[in-house]
């Protein structure tokens, strides 16, 4: 402890005095105060004096410490409330207990710094803990320039537009596998969507990598799949071949999406890590530029390999004794055992290779399981059952529209193709039936 400056007094002999007599002299001197002031004492007398008595003693011992010295409340002449604010360099009034010469006030020797900070500094100071490797959130990356939230991240913003977007609320109404399925547990598009989002934050924070982008890309990364799924996707990809020389890939009309056709046409101008997550978050895309995007293409496909074998299972198209022995064996008997393996496996690896990989054996077996549901479930007996009146159903109103254009909505201009397109790749399952029922069904049976 440091010596004592010189004059200043040891701990008085009046802080050995109980709380009662303190609290009587301060009575006492809040008396006079209001005398002189020819008022009745009130708190805020007491108050004071209490404070002032404290300081007195604490300060003394402050000051050897060499700890800066707070000042006692004090009340406004103007207002007479009490406040515990002074005007810089203005001493507290001294003590009635101790005397003035005691006390011995130590200006603060740092700085404080100011609680008023922006939001962007605060975010920026937060992402200097990521990994080095992770996308940092500012500057945006946009189009077109805007200003930046005062309270959200660019990324965060970017996954607020896709959510309020209205090809997002069609999801619940769009095929993940089954079609129109009877019982109410089966995965539709929308919650495949949740379910890949967040298991690829889980990811990233366990990786320090940047969560607000990962769950960005997660949301609107299926937003350009047409009705019925992938066998929506085959039987439109196959019609624009056919009629027009194109393709259709669900990938690239999910940009087209948030691009063009949402906002009336403008688009919702989002970041371009954003959009290249989306783009290439399938495997027939090139490879994600930002290690976020990588976390979200791969976890889609661990989410929907298991989760579609849930239901494959609830729809009895296969049975617990189908699935691989060996697969089921490394990777778990259940749904979540298996992609807490899968999840694991893929943070432990990508902590060590500094970039987003799978172990050789469980990535191995996942893909084992992959292909198992291509054979059974997605191109099995009952899926190309299905395919045949999919097919019926998606062509026969491409072809409606391609010779009615009239009939199109009012929309984002373009050739005949890309409208046909956008049209139909934008329907829900149960609209797409309808339209398809409005169109061949003469109306006195519907």
């Amino acid at each position: 402890m440091r010596e004592a400056p010189s004059g200043a007094m040891g701990p008085s002999p009046t802080s050995s005095r109980t709380f009662l007599t303190k609290y009587d002299l301060a009575m006492a001197n809040a008396a006079r105060r209001a005398a002189r002031d020819e008022r009745e004492p009130d708190d805020g007398d007491l108050l004071v004096e209490l404070c002032a008595d404290a300081a007195g003693l604490g300060g003394q011992v402050l000051a050897q410490l060499g700890i800066p010295y707070a000042c006692s409340p004090k009340r406004s002449t103007a207002t007479g409330r009490v406040s515990s604010r002074r005007p810089r360099g203005r001493p507290s009034p001294p003590s009635r207990s101790v005397p003035a010469a005691t006390i011995n006030p130590v200006e603060p020797s740092v700085s404080i710094p100011s609680r008023v900070e922006t939001f962007e500094a605060r975010m920026r100071a937060r992402e200097e803990h990521l990994a080095p490797y992770a996308t940092r959130s500012y500057p945006a990356r946009r189009a077109r320039l805007e200003p930046d939230s005062p309270v959200r991240t660019p990324f965060q913003r970017d996954r607020d537009r896709i959510v309020h977007t209205k090809a997002f609320r069609r999801l619940k109404h769009k095929t993940q596998v089954f079609v129109a399925p009877e019982g109410d547990h089966y995965r539709t598009r929308l919650t495949h969507t949740l379910e890949v989002t967040q298991v690829s934050r889980t990811v990233a924070r366990a990786l320090d990598l940047n969560e607000d982008l990962v769950e960005a890309i997660g949301v609107g990364h299926d937003l350009g799949h047409p009705p019925f799924g992938h066998l929506g996707e085959a039987v439109l990809d196959d019609c624009l071949r056919q009629r027009f020389g194109g393709a259709f890939r669900h990938h690239e009309h999910s940009l087209r999406v948030v691009d063009v056709l949402e906002r009336d046409g403008t688009g919702l101008n989002l970041n371009e890590a954003v959009r290249d997550g989306i783009l290439c978050h399938s495997g027939r895309a090139p490879r994600p530029a930002t290690p976020e995007g990588r976390i979200v293409r791969l976890v889609d496909r661990i989410a929907y390999i298991n989760h579609d074998i849930d239901d494959a299972l609830r729809a009895g198209v296969i049975s617990p004794d189908d699935l691989p022995s060996e697969e089921i064996a490394l990777l778990g008997p259940t749904s979540s055992r298996r992609i807490d393996v899968l999840v694991r496996d893929l943070v432990e690896r990508s902590q060590g290779a500094g970039d987003i990989v799978q172990g050789e054996d469980v990535g191995g077996a996942m893909a084992s399981l992959r292909s198992f549901m291509f054979e059974r479930v997605y191109m099995g007996p009952e899926a190309r059952q299905e395919h045949r009146r999919i097919e019926a159903v998606l062509r026969a109103l491409f072809e409606h529209y391609c010779e009615r254009p009239e009939l199109l909505p009012a929309g984002v201009p373009g050739d005949l193709g890309q409208r046909v397109t956008d049209y139909l790749a934008g329907m829900t399952d149960r609209f797409c039936i309808r339209e398809f029922e409005a169109l061949t069904v003469p109306r006195s049976l519907a």
